[in-house]
């Protein structure tokens, strides 16, 4: 029940009804027997800066960051962590003592990811995609000794991107396919398949893979995406983007809250069954 003392977060997006990030917070705060409540918070984009100043002074613990307000958070943060500033954007802010304190839980949540499914982070790295999101991996991998390649459909983008980071290396996105052999993680931070678009030849694309490389989605819906169906035939390792969401969700929930929550089967099951 929620009352005087119940401790309030959310998730801020335009729009915001698809985000399983409510069900999951409030099943975590059934769990650790939290008086908490997660909301979806649907804000206009020109209304996004007045909106989250407005939550931290109506009492808000904090709150996660979604399409397309993530690198207008940074701008309406009064303090930004080293590994949002690395990541250039935010999707999950704090609100203390009156400040706006924001970080980017994107990389982390991805690598932890690839861990659980006991995938080695290491070697050449292709990442597909030079948006936010795609900053957010590719700085993480980069913190983790990886060498990465970012294929974008606008090079400038790609270039831009690099040059913020200060490594890597951009490649025109017709020719990712050919660097395939020497890669280890192939990682689609771009929009294609999501909803199951059949948006892209990926069985072609994937033809000069290795047998050791791991495939992953940042997309979680649907789970299994086109690019994975098309590694699975190849048998290819592959990992959903489902973890990612969970993994990224732990840190907020622990400021907000106060308990670290796991990334455990019954976690997983929730959220699957909700996009079946």
């Amino acid at each position: 029940m929620i009352d005087g003392k119940t401790k309030l977060a959310g998730v801020m997006g335009w729009p915001v009804e698809h985000s399983r990030s409510p069900m999951m917070h409030n099943y975590w705060c059934k769990v650790h027997g939290v008086n908490g409540a997660y909301v979806p918070l649907s804000t206009k984009p020109e209304l996004f800066e007045p909106a989250l100043r407005g939550l931290g002074a109506a009492g808000f613990r904090g709150v996660n960051v979604t399409i397309p307000h993530k690198e207008a958070a940074m701008r309406a943060c009064d303090q930004l962590t080293d590994t949002a500033k690395r990541a250039g954007a935010v999707n999950t802010i704090v609100f203390e003592n009156g400040q706006i304190i924001g970080d980017c839980t994107d990389g982390t949540g991805f690598c932890d990811n690839l861990t659980a499914h006991g995938v080695q982070i290491s070697g050449r790295a292709l990442v597909l995609g030079a948006g936010g999101a795609a900053r957010a991996v590719v700085a993480a991998l980069l913190d983790r000794g990886c060498e990465v390649i970012i294929a974008n459909r606008t090079m400038e983008r790609a270039e831009a991107m690099i040059s913020a980071l200060g490594e890597g290396e951009a490649v025109e996105w017709f020719d990712w396919p050919s660097l395939l052999p020497g890669c280890s993680l192939l990682v689609n931070a771009t929009s294609l398949g999501m909803h199951g678009r059949q948006d892209m030849d990926w069985d072609a694309a994937l033809i000069q893979s290795g047998p050791n490389l791991c495939v992953t989605d940042i997309v979680y819906t649907p789970r299994e995406t086109p690019l994975l169906l098309a590694a699975r035939r190849r048998g290819l390792i592959t990992v959903d983007g489902l973890g990612m969401l969970i993994h990224q969700a732990r840190a907020g929930f622990r400021a907000w809250f106060g308990y670290d929550p796991q990334a455990d089967d019954a976690t997983f099951e929730l959220l699957a069954d909700s996009l079946r």
